[in-house]
């Protein structure tokens, strides 16, 4: 298979196109020239798990590369867009997100069956959850067949894409066995059979015609590409380097937007404006071919599921690894201060460090407006509305990985609080509450509704049902929703003592060394 790295086009195949018409869309017959059913190739390996090409990708860091530009593309739908725009984290919670999309990979893509029925029902109900109309009045719903399919498009056609501009196009057996693991994804989620084509041959005109016909400039694309890399924001374990992390995102943030745009269909940028940066083409190349060399670091010391796992630790987990960097950053800060007393030039005065302890030793002091974009904004639209709190719900729920009744009790109960919070908080009646409205009348927070959603917390983690949370429990519930170790967990925890602690999370000033990991920090 010749490589055909010096064009625009996403696609690798088995015939070459000549470079005089590498702005051109290639016919299904250059992607991928025999004709019989691909299905026949492979017979035999498994369609997920250990064997099936798919597991041999996933800890590949290059496919950190891959779904970024998967995540843009599917930005691009319209359906999807809207979406994102109306529901999700990812802006203001980018690591967090990363962390449950491969963990929702994992599971799908594992070997065992009943824990990938359980996560295809999962995310059936969430995008159940997911409808509105976008801000041209169209209607969206993340159920759409359609954009289903395009969701799972991109991830087959980015990871083409991946091993292309890495020097090492697919063979064709590999590319079709690899797509009929994804169209096998696409049927265990119970979607129409008919929306991803049946054979590989069929996909790439499939494909184009959403690339040519559907793609949209969108605002969630815009965001991705013109603002996310350029603020994205620190993963929790670095939180206290902000030094060290602005420095390399100043660095990688526009290199990654660079190498993004530039992997994109031709036809799709021009048509959407995407800018034109020279010499992009190359540093796309180089950049996929020197992430590839770390797979050919010793076994085990790149898997994706430990990495995002590494950076979503809170600072302050007992994980060995997160001591060790906080150590770190505490010897960089001694260093910084030594540094500013030596130069010579005046040392502007800093706001006071939210992370500093009160004064009387207990957790960190913030102020209602602090609270209201680190918690309660999810959707970081600079309101707080119903999405808001039901990202809070989908968050806890996937943490727990809460059954359907649960899950349902959870979601009930956040929309209860919110109704309370329009009656009390929603003073100009446009739907949504601001930032001032919360600060003005924060004590409103610590509603009935608010404490169903507590007791809802408790009911999951008391698995006994014996109305405490022994030592047992309390450590589950730290290791599954926080990712904490709470070895000195020990005695009961009463029902009472649960809400009271959630209760004056939700509404209180102080920082939260026990719910800050689960829904504050990005």
């Amino acid at each position: 298979m010749t490589d055909r790295t010096t064009t625009g086009d996403p696609h690798d195949g088995a015939t070459p196109r000549s470079e005089s018409h590498s702005s051109e869309s290639p016919s299904s017959e250059s992607r991928g020239s025999e004709s019989h059913d691909e299905g026949s190739r492979g017979a035999g390996l498994p369609l997920f798990g250990p064997g099936s090409q798919f597991h041999e990708f996933f800890d590949d860091p290059r496919w950190a590369l891959a779904v970024v530009r998967a995540t843009v593309l599917e930005a691009a739908h319209p359906q999807v867009g809207a979406a994102l725009m109306d529901s999700s984290t990812f802006v203001t919670h980018p690591w967090r997100r990363l962390r449950n999309t491969l963990l929702s990979l994992q599971r799908m893509f594992g070997a065992e069956e009943d824990v990938r029925q359980r996560e295809a029902a999962r995310l059936n109900r969430l995008h159940a959850r997911l409808n509105g109309v976008d801000e041209r009045n169209r209607p969206y719903d993340a159920l759409d067949p359609g954009a289903r399919a395009w969701v799972v498009a991109t991830l087959f056609e980015s990871t083409v894409t991946m091993c292309r501009l890495s020097g090492q196009p697919l063979e064709q057996a590999t590319m079709e066995r690899l797509y009929t693991e994804f169209r096998a994804f696409h049927a265990a989620l119970g979607d129409e059979s008919g929306q991803l084509p049946a054979t590989l041959r069929e996909f790439w005109p499939y494909y184009d015609r959403v690339v040519e016909e559907e793609l949209e400039n969108t605002e969630a694309l815009r965001i991705i590409l013109y603002r996310l890399f350029d603020h994205l924001p620190a993963p929790p374990l670095l939180g206290k380097l902000p030094t060290l992390w602005a420095a390399g995102r100043a660095l990688a943030g526009p290199v990654v937007g660079a190498i993004t745009v530039a992997s994109l269909p031709e036809s799709f940028r021009r048509r959407a404006g995407l800018p034109e940066i020279p010499g992009a083409q190359t540093l796309t190349q180089g950049a996929y071919l020197t992430v590839g060399l770390a797979r050919f670091l010793p076994d085990g010391w790149l898997h994706a599921r430990a990495v995002s796992d590494l950076l979503s630790l809170s600072p302050d987990s007992d994980d060995p690894r997160a001591r060790t960097l906080a150590a770190l950053g505490e010897r960089m800060k001694r260093a910084g201060a030594l540094l500013r007393l030596i130069t010579p030039l005046a040392d502007p005065a800093d706001p006071a460090d939210p992370a500093d302890p009160a004064e009387d030793g207990g957790p960190a002091r913030r102020t209602a407006e602090e609270f209201f974009d680190e918690v309660l904004d999810q959707t970081g639209d600079g309101y707080l509305d119903w999405p808001d709190l039901a990202a809070m719900a989908r968050e806890i729920s996937g943490r727990l990985d809460l059954d359907e009744p649960e899950e349902t009790r959870l979601y009930d109960a956040y929309a209860d609080w919110w109704r309370e919070l329009q009656a009390a908080l929603d003073g100009d009646g446009d739907g949504r509450v601001g930032r001032h409205e919360y600060a003005a009348a924060v004590p409103s927070l610590a509603g009935p509704a608010l404490i169903r959603v507590a007791e809802v917390l408790f009911d999951v983690t008391d698995a006994d049902g014996d109305r405490s949370i022994d030592a047992d429990e309390y450590r589950a519930l730290f290791r599954s929703a926080f990712r904490r170790e709470m070895a000195d967990a020990d005695g009961t925890y009463s029902r009472g003592a649960f809400v009271q602690d959630f209760l004056s999370f939700m509404s209180g000033r102080r920082r939260s060394t026990d719910y800050d990991p689960l829904l504050a920090e990005a």
